[in-house]
């Protein structure tokens, strides 16, 4: 795989603040994925320091919360620019991060916990990835993947009305949007993580209902009633298949 295809955010990094983390469906992932992620954190020993990697982690969020828990985290990201934005973040929150500017295919060392979020949509070969991932974790070790649901895209689109869309396999005509290049069906998905004997422990569904209110407004007036709502059901189906996002919890074998 040419690791050079796959895509780099230093054009729309700004975009990624207002658009995705400043908006109620970034709070909703943020809030959804830390609950499955304190989780995480419980199958290990609470005394111990981890080694976690972040993949693909952006403007570092996720890594600044677990390094300020004492773990020890790296950062990886393609685009500097996300790095930078991520350094300004870790300086806020007086932590500390290692960083790494690379493809994730690039990367070696031997992590307890790998997160790897929003990134499979972005790359052409998803099972390289996932290769790639597992060569990174300890034997025992936690993956953490969240991926956008080609299903969830799907649906949205054929209730707007979109069927022009929808005929063409959700292929989208302009590559530099925050649409992902590469929706990923879930079943495609686990069948790679069973091929590379990943045993998965969790499932999640990551805005189950936020995407599909007719009254937009109601996303912000009603955000609270609409974050339990999520909270309620976001480990059920037919929920889970209809969410955007896909947070999937799964232990190398």
């Amino acid at each position: 795989m040419s690791i050079n295809i796959d895509r780099n955010f230093d054009d729309i990094t700004s975009k990624f603040a207002k658009n995705i983390y400043g908006t109620t469906k970034g709070k909703i992932r943020e809030v959804i994925v830390w609950q499955d992620m304190v989780s995480i954190l419980a199958q290990f020993p609470q005394s111990q320091k981890l080694s976690i990697l972040d993949a693909g982690g952006g403007q570092g969020q996720m890594a600044c919360k677990l390094a300020k828990l004492g773990h020890d985290v790296t950062l990886c990201d393609i685009s500097q620019q996300m790095l930078d934005v991520a350094k300004t973040q870790a300086k806020a929150d007086d932590v500390s991060l290692n960083y790494q500017h690379c493809a994730i295919q690039e990367l070696s060392g031997s992590f307890d916990i790998v997160i790897c979020h929003a990134v499979l949509e972005w790359v052409v070969d998803g099972p390289g990835l996932l290769s790639s991932l597992k060569k990174l974790l300890k034997p025992d070790g936690i993956l953490s993947l969240m991926f956008y649901n080609y299903h969830g895209l799907l649906f949205r689109t054929v209730t707007l009305g979109n069927f022009g869309y929808a005929q063409t396999d959700l292929n989208k005509r302009k590559k530099k949007t925050l649409s992902p290049d590469h929706p990923r069906k879930p079943d495609d998905v686990y069948y790679w993580l069973e091929q590379l004997s990943f045993n998965i422990i969790n499932r999640t569904g990551i805005r189950i209902f936020h995407d599909y209110l007719a009254d937009k407004q109601k996303q912000q007036t009603r955000f609270e009633q609409l974050l339990e709502l999520e909270k309620q059901f976001c480990k059920q189906e037919p929920y889970i298949g209809l969410a955007r996002y896909i947070h999937v919890v799964a232990k190398k074998d």
